[in-house]
């Protein structure tokens, strides 16, 4: 059985609804009705059952989009940026990520408490996208070669939970740049 590809307006919809709920359940936690949610998507009731029959469901697609969005900029970065911006702007996308996963946190738990595991595959894909931002680094010679990726990711993991909230964000950009510092390649 081949799955079709969503109608260009279903696909728009489907984001459109996605943005919604990974604002609405990060500022308005797990019990924002999904009736407010459609609303403000510029949808009804009936198109965000249909794409996401449970809240779990809505919820573990709004947490897996924004990873997907933060893994994919990885390719982006690095054709626009050279490898230590790259890497930079990639980390400040990380804390972000972090910010929103936080901020989620109930409504992820109502998905695991349903027998779901939305953080399966995130650390396989977190360094997938990491990688590739040190190796760039490493072969240009700015930054060092030595460091596992998982020390890396730990140590942005770190910098998130200590200063993730907006008020404290620019302390995080202290810290990543900190990061930064440490994994220069020193000649």
């Amino acid at each position: 059985m081949s799955i079709r590809p969503l109608r260009a307006d279903a696909r728009r919809n489907r984001e459109r609804l996605l943005e919604v709920a990974v604002r609405a359940f990060t500022t308005g936690g797990s019990d924002v009705p999904l009736e407010t949610i459609a609303r403000t998507a510029g949808v009804g009731i009936g198109t965000l059952y249909r794409h996401f029959p449970t809240r779990e469901a809505l919820v573990e697609a709004a947490y897996r989009s924004e990873l997907d969005r933060l893994c994919a900029s990885a390719p982006e970065l690095l054709r626009t940026h050279g490898p230590d911006a790259a890497l930079r702007a990639w980390m400040d996308r990380f804390v972000d990520y972090m910010t929103t996963k936080r901020g989620m946190s109930d409504a992820l738990r109502l998905v695991i408490a349903s027998g779901g595991n939305p953080y399966a595959h995130s650390r396989d894909l977190l360094v997938a996208a990491l990688t590739p931002l040190l190796a760039a680094g490493a072969e240009a010679g700015t930054l060092r070669d030595d460091v596992p990726v998982l020390d890396v990711l730990t140590a942005l993991s770190g910098v998130a939970l200590a200063a993730g909230e907006p008020a404290q964000r620019e302390q995080a950009g202290r810290l990543l740049d900190l990061l930064v510092d440490g994994l220069r390649a020193r000649h």
